[in-house]
């Protein structure tokens, strides 16, 4: 077989060259056009991101999103891989990677995670308030049947001992629902990370159980719950995550499908009406706003719930700031439910979780503050 003289792999370079060099320029000109009609930004603008924000938008390339759709769906068709923060175990079943295996530096973060632990209990029992601690178990640690050759490492389990060990050192409350999930498995969806309301619903009860005693009596609080009657599709986190939310169904895994709840907590006199004053608040994460988990706490107990968790809370979000406005809440609220997702112990922690530690535990704004009662719409809040 020849070989291509000297000359002829010249001329292929300067091609390419040329190529290259006229992609290169289409671009500049592209650019170029999107400054000249991109409004000149203030100074304040600048300052303040807001600038770089809108460029960043005006600079994006036409089509982006359908070409980043188009080469997931490609990766994933015919090599089978989702991206580096999505494995798939089972068909069909996806795991967010950090499930499976802890991050760098982890070790160190979960110390620093135990000793924020101690001040969050101290300070709400210090305050006169119960702590009830639910740590989500992570859906691999669940759903170990969908793993399919996928595992959760040593360092996950023992960091997931070590956390009920300082748990039971602190003397917190704890709801232990690892095994009330595993019994009405599935309890979590295949393409998103969180609980279906079955295992939302298993969670709740336990959580009740384990709450009730540490409440007093009075009269039940009514719910009104309300079932669809027909299956919705519901695009998981995970699939969103891979990159596979706008893929057409045969080049993802097909989306979970689920039927629509709503529960709410009901008035003396029916839906308009006030629901009694809470006794009950929910700091978690977006575990506490999926698949009607509060409100399904709520019925267990028969008692209204005020659900200030918040989305990517993760460990302390939602009580940082909950904390900070405590001389704000209602005398009414006797317990804390402290929800936790497992993956955020080995997360590092972030500004406002370290300044809790600078402090010395969670601080309220003002002492001489006037407490107030939620509304029936705060105490329904959740995602669904």
């Amino acid at each position: 077989m020849s070989t291509p003289s000297a000359q002829a792999l010249r001329r292929q370079h300067r091609r390419c060259a040329a190529v290259l060099i006229a992609l290169s320029a289409a671009g500049l000109l592209y650019e170029a056009g999107v400054l000249a009609r991109t409004p000149a930004a203030t100074r304040a603008a600048w300052l303040d991101g807001s600038a770089g924000r809108a460029l960043n938008r005006a600079l994006t390339l036409p089509y982006r999103d359908n070409l980043n759709t188009a080469a997931a769906a490609l990766r994933y068709r015919f090599a089978g891989d989702l991206g580096a923060q999505v494995q798939e175990g089972c068909p069909g079943w996806l795991f967010y990677s950090d499930g499976l295996r802890a991050r760098a530096g982890a070790r160190a973060a979960f110390r620093r995670r135990l000793e924020l632990m101690h001040a969050v209990v101290q300070s709400l029992r210090a305050g006169g308030v119960d702590v009830l601690v639910l740590t989500v178990p992570d859906k691999a640690r669940v759903e170990r049947y969908a793993l399919c050759g996928l595992d959760q490492g040593d360092d996950m389990q023992q960091r997931w001992w070590r956390w009920q060990a300082g748990l039971a050192a602190e003397g917190a409350g704890v709801a232990d629902v690892e095994a009330a999930l595993a019994a009405v498995s599935p309890a979590f969806f295949r393409t998103d990370v969180h609980w279906n309301r079955h295992g939302a619903a298993a969670a709740a009860a336990l959580v009740a159980a384990a709450a009730r005693p540490l409440l007093r009596g009075g009269p039940a609080q009514q719910f009104s719950r309300q079932t669809g009657s027909a299956t919705q599709e519901r695009m998981g986190d995970l699939l969103v995550l891979a990159g596979l939310a706008q893929a057409p169904p045969h080049w993802r895994p097909p989306a979970d499908r689920e039927v629509p709840e709503t529960i709410a907590a009901l008035g003396s006199g029916g839906l308009l009406d006030e629901p009694a004053p809470p006794e009950v608040m929910v700091l978690g994460s977006s575990y506490s706003r999926r698949s009607n988990f509060a409100e399904a706490l709520g019925m267990a107990l028969g008692r209204a719930v005020w659900n200030r968790s918040v989305d990517g809370g993760q460990f302390a979000g939602a009580l940082h700031t909950a904390l900070r406005e405590r001389a704000r809440w209602p005398a009414s609220v006797r317990l804390v439910v402290w929800e936790l997702p497992e993956l955020a112990l080995s997360l590092p922690l972030s500004e406002a979780e370290q300044s809790l530690l600078r402090d010395g535990g969670p601080r309220s704004d003002s002492v001489n503050a006037t407490p107030h009662s939620p509304s029936g719409a705060a105490l329904a809040a959740s995602a669904p």
